[in-house]
């Protein structure tokens, strides 16, 4: 599955699970508790969360933990720019763009 596949594929399920409907600052709030949630696997990858209370899991289960949360992230910023008509494509281009002039003599 491409991007664009993957973009549509996000609008179309979130649409009908009615998340898409969402108030746009819930949405961002939604984004904000994933990346939490982001940060919560690398740490657990890389340093451990020595928790009595949670099991002890393996490094590739920490791995699919975060390619999950990872995956989370992404719906949330995917439902964004759906909501302003932003495709992937043009955001990987814009980012790679503004990149490559900001430190064009720099690499």
């Amino acid at each position: 599955m491409d991007v664009t596949e993957f973009q549509q594929w996000v609008k179309t399920y979130y649409e009908q699970r009615g998340w898409s409907e969402l108030d746009i600052f819930i949405r961002i709030g939604f984004l904000a508790e994933e990346t939490g949630e982001v940060a919560r696997a690398i740490r657990a990858l890389e340093i451990g969360r020595d928790r009595p209370d949670e099991q002890v899991a393996t490094y590739e289960e920490h791995k699919q933990a975060l390619t999950e949360e990872l995956g989370d992230v992404l719906g949330n910023l995917i439902v964004i720019a759906n909501k302003y008509d932003i495709s992937l494509a043009s955001i990987f281009q814009a980012h790679q763009d503004k990149l490559s002039i900001r430190y064009a003599n720099k690499v």
